[in-house]
This record gives structure tokens, sequence and C-alpha cells, in this order.
């Protein structure tokens, strides 16, 4: 690691410490006596405004004009860091899903228009937006099976067709909307997918219902969304038609990155949680701590999370040297393993916890829910592993799958 990245390391922890950390009960509390399930609590504002006076703000922008100008590798140990406690520090430094990807997305291909408008609020923390990609009539971990129709009607697009698992989508701050649909049915189907920047408040956009996680409603929800005849001028678009496709590659690649390391995050609290448990409580005269199961489960749960963490930190240090696509084979395989120890560990946690681990008096039902969630977004454990499988059948025989 670079001096520079073990400063923000440095950083980081002294505002979980000291801020993040005692701010959970808070938040708790304030989400509670609110009532409503995508309430936005005052809190998680004022730590916003702490995170951007210590200068741990847009971590995760690779370009120094609009953040410190970390490389993956560097900004890695910082997701993993604010991971373990993923309802607030994310959204406190402004490096939460799924704005990060949509600021990213914007960078590289929006207008001058849609930087104005939509980059800076975001950028400065002042909005939220949602990204429209998932759909129920359709297995969306193939994204050409998209069925949202982009049609072009003079000097607008019309948009037609139903989303879901729209994440940020009942944010009390959400005003905009990254939308994927078909502009061209009869391309190739790598080429029939585009973009439009939707704001939500246009005629049309109805967000039917949210949709709960194993019960929980996650504050930002994950929102049914509507699209009835919805007419965006074609300046809405993002690169060109038919950039849809390769517009979501480039936008997954350094989210799963993230999602990883948030995710060893989470691991790593988890550990934690099921080490203090073991040695608090006793069982027929001896601390649990004792019992070898449970000190292999903790043995078991050191060598995986690091091995996770270091699969993760090499994805991340090939993505900045040979890039995204050379590092597909790795990004896929992060993406496999890390939510699959990560849930490992806080299974066992809840199990050291007993009937508390599955309660809210403690986080880890919710991790467990939240990891889950997690193999299959993004695109689902089985579509990674069919990325992996396919690059090692070539790697023994450059032809294999491909056509006469």
């Amino acid at each position: 690691m670079s001096e520079k990245a073990r400063d923000y390391q440095d950083r980081l922890h002294a505002f979980m410490d000291e801020r993040i950390y005692p701010a959970e009960s808070v938040y708790a509390s304030q989400m509670e006596q609110s009532g409503d399930p995508h309430f936005h609590p005052p809190v998680l504002e004022e730590l916003k405004a702490e995170a951007r006076r210590r200068g741990l703000w847009n971590l995760f922008h690779p370009h120094a004009e609009w953040g410190p100008g970390l490389t993956n590798l560097e900004y890695a140990p910082l997701a993993e860091i604010m991971g373990r406690s993923a309802q607030l520090a994310p959204e406190a430094t402004n490096c939460n899903a799924p704005d990060t990807g949509n600021m990213e997305v914007l960078t590289l291909f929006g207008t001058d228009e849609h930087k104005e408008r939509w980059l800076m609020p975001l950028l400065a923390g002042e909005i939220a937006s949602a990204f429209a990609m998932t759909e129920p009539a359709v297995a969306s971990s193939d994204a050409t099976n998209v069925q949202l129709r982009i049609e072009r009607d003079g000097d607008e697009y019309v948009l037609d067709g139903r989303k879901w698992w729209t994440s940020n989508a009942l944010h009390k701050n959400c005003r905009v909307l990254i939308v994927m649909g078909k502009t061209d049915v009869a391309a190739p189907p790598h080429r029939q997918q585009s973009m439009l920047v939707v704001p939500m408040d246009t005629p049309g956009v109805t967000v039917v219902r949210n949709l709960p996680v194993f019960g929980y409603q996650d504050r930002e929800g994950h929102g049914e969304v509507h699209f009835d005849a919805v007419r965006v001028p074609r300046a809405a678009l993002l690169a060109g038609e038919g950039d849809g496709f390769m517009i979501s590659q480039a936008r997954l690649g350094p989210g799963r990155i993230h999602h990883c390391m948030r995710s060893i995050g989470m691991a790593e609290r988890a550990l934690d949680l099921m080490i203090d448990r073991a040695q608090q409580r006793t069982t027929f005269g001896e601390p649990l701590a004792n019992r070898s199961n449970i000190q292999d489960w903790i043995a078991e749960a050191r060598i995986e999370i690091d091995m996770a963490r270091l699969l993760t930190l090499n994805a991340a240090y090939l993505m900045d040297t040979v890039g995204n696509q050379v590092a597909r084979t790795e990004i896929a395989a992060i993406k496999v393993a890390a939510p699959q120890i990560a849930l490992k560990v806080i299974d066992r946690a809840i199990q050291v916890h007993g009937g508390g681990g599955l309660s809210d008096d403690f986080p880890l039902a919710n991790m467990y829910a939240h990891q889950r969630a997690l193999r299959l977004v993004d695109g689902p454990d089985e579509v990674h592993k069919r990325t992996i499988a396919r690059m090692e059948l070539r790697r023994r025989d450059p032809n294999w799958g491909k056509r006469p």
C-alpha cells in the first residue's frame, strides 16, 4: 500500500471509532421513532458533514478532480473498513451504491448538461440516484434480455416497461434514474440496449412498491418502477444508441470490487462479534470459546477472510495495471468468493449468539440478509462461474465453444 493509502486508512479508522460506531444506536433510534422505513435520519447528514470536514469524501472516485484520486487497490481497503458499518459509513462518505456507479457513468459517458444537472449534486451528496436495469418478466442475469422499450419520437425518447430491484428508488433524496432499455430489437444482441438519464419526477414514472429483502425494508428501498409513455429529450441519452451493454460492463467492474471489500469488512465485524460472544458466554461450566468446534470456526474464518481479501486485492491490482477486460476472471472470482465466505462467517456468528443472533439486538441477521442478496446483485454466482469456466476452458483450447 502507498503512504497515501495508509494515511486514508488511518483517518477512516479514526472516523469509524469516533463517529460511525457511536452513531449506530442513534441511527436505529431515529429510524424507529420515525415509523417510516425510508426515513432519512438527521444523524446521517451530521456524519456526512463531518466526513467532508475530515477530507473523507468521494473516496471511491478515481478522478482527482472530484476525490482523492485513489486507485482500485488503494480504495479497496477503505471499502472494507466502511463495510463494518454498512448502513452508515458508505453513505456518510458519499461512497454508497448505486450512487458510486452512477457517478462513474455520468463522469465517463455524461454530457456537460448531465454533469452540471446531476453529477455535481451527486458528488456534493445533495441528491441520490437509482439504477434501473433488472426486470421482473425476464432473467436479467443476461442483460441482453431487458425488454423495456425506448423508442425515438422526433426529438424525444419514449420509455415503456417495468423495472424492479431499483435500489435507492425510495431514498428520500432520490432525484434521477439511469435506465437501461432496448432501442433497436433488430441489432446484434449486445447492441440493442441503450441507457438514458430520467428524472424521478418525469410524468409516467411510478414507483409502485418497495421490495423487502428477507422481510427487511431497506432504507434506500428496492423499487418496482413502471414507465408508462415516459418522455425525455434525446439529450437524455448516455454515450450513443446501442452502447447500453458497454456502459453496464464499465459500471459494474469497479462496483464489484467495492461490494466484495465491504463484504470482507462485514465478515471481519461478524468474526469480532463471534469471538466476543464466545468469550463471554458459558455453557456446562466452560466458556464457549473453549469448545473445539467454536475454535475451528474462528480459525477457519480467519483463514477464509484473509484468502478472500487477497483475492480481491489481486483483482484490484490487475484492474489498475492491465484493465477490467483482462481481469475478467479475477473480478468474477471475487464476486463469487467474498459473499459466500461472508455468509459462512456470519452464519456461524449467529449460531454462537443463539437466539440473539436472529434478533435485531445484534446486526448479524441484517448482515446475513444483505450478504445473501449480494449473491444475486451485479449478477448471480452462476453467471460469474460460467465466465470463469469459459476462460479456463479456452486457456486449454482457444477454439473451445466457438461456432464453426
